[in-house]
């Protein structure tokens, strides 16, 4: 493998939902070489087939994103199915000197993926997976302290203990129901009444009724709510809370929520997929979550290390490569 300079360059590859950027920025972050981050845009008819059915993946490319161009990246890190064929097609173009990582199982051109850094709770196996309990992400210790101070502000009048309540929505296996929020927002409240402060954030995918619906539930208790202007706080919150409450619908925050050791409540959604259940059955089994039914436990775990671990992996790999091929 040819490393172009001192350290090699990373490419950090996704398609701009925030989920998937957040897992290839993580990963590429805790591995520590420079990264160049390639947010992509697809043309049609691309955008709308599978990545096994792309001829020319190259031309999926629309001018508004990132371009795809040499000099190749020495590793490129990707994430999500729409990304895979691209992925792939840089790794040929480098003539195989980039080391492709894919996050999540690809379904497609798996042996053709030089570490795929994929869940527990998804299919792939073989020597070229890295298997992680949840989800590479972007939350670390040091990014927590540099929270902590500067959204302080937003916490300080709060009782304590304090409850941070992340929240995602709707999705294509589960469904974030006004009804769910009703019942949130009785439990939140209930809480509140016991002396405990609450800060929520939501997702875009929350909803407006599911917001109106925990608005109207805590209105006149103690509590911040992130209304979606400015920055969002979601590493403050983790930082300042006590006790986190997680709606169950996002793997990615329950491992975020689950890297600070702190106790994790799942609120459970209506809905759900075998691979849900077998990502939620084994953070209860490992004693990182808990269900939530109106109550905050204290329990202690050691908090997941995932990205860290999935980082020197790679490391570790580029490293064997390059003694190889001197």
């Amino acid at each position: 493998m040819t490393v172009s300079g001192p350290s090699p360059v990373t490419w950090a590859m996704h398609d701009g939902r925030i989920g998937m950027a957040n897992q290839v920025l993580g990963l590429a972050e805790a591995v520590g070489y420079p990264i160049v981050e390639k947010q992509v845009a697809l043309r049609a008819p691309w955008r709308h087939l599978a990545p096994s059915l792309w001829v020319h993946p190259m031309a999926a490319v629309a001018p508004e994103g990132a371009a795809l161009a040499p000099p190749w990246p020495d590793l490129l890190i990707a994430c999500g199915r729409t990304v895979t064929a691209l992925a792939l097609a840089v790794r040929r173009l480098s003539h195989g000197r980039t080391f492709w990582v894919q996050v999540q199982d690809p379904r497609f051109a798996r042996r053709h993926v030089d570490l795929i850094v994929a869940p527990r709770h998804d299919p792939a196996r073989g020597d070229n997976v890295f298997p992680t309990l949840g989800a590479v992400h972007r939350v670390r210790p040091e990014i927590l302290e540099a929270a902590r101070p500067r959204f302080a502000p937003l916490f300080r009048s709060l009782p304590r203990p304090l409850v941070g309540v992340l929240i995602g929505g709707s999705n294509r296996v589960y469904r974030l129901t006004a009804a769910a929020m009703t019942q949130l927002g009785d439990q939140l409240a209930a809480l509140a009444a016991q002396g405990m402060g609450i800060a929520i954030t939501p997702s875009r995918r929350t909803g407006e009724a599911a917001l109106r619906a925990l608005r109207e539930h805590l209105a006149g208790m103690p509590h911040y709510f992130w209304d979606g202007s400015g920055e969002n706080p979601y590493f403050g919150l983790l930082a300042h809370a006590d006790a986190l409450v997680v709606s169950g619908d996002s793997v990615n925050m329950v491992s975020e929520a689950a890297s600070t050791g702190k106790p994790v409540h799942v609120i459970e959604l209506e809905g759900g997929s075998a691979k849900f259940r077998r990502f939620h059955d084994l953070f209860r089994d490992r004693g990182i979550t808990r269900p939530f039914h109106g109550a905050i436990e204290r329990w202690t775990y050691l908090p997941l290390d995932d990205t860290a671990a999935a980082a020197a992996e790679i490391r570790r790999r580029i490293a064997r490569r390059l003694a190889n091929v001197a």
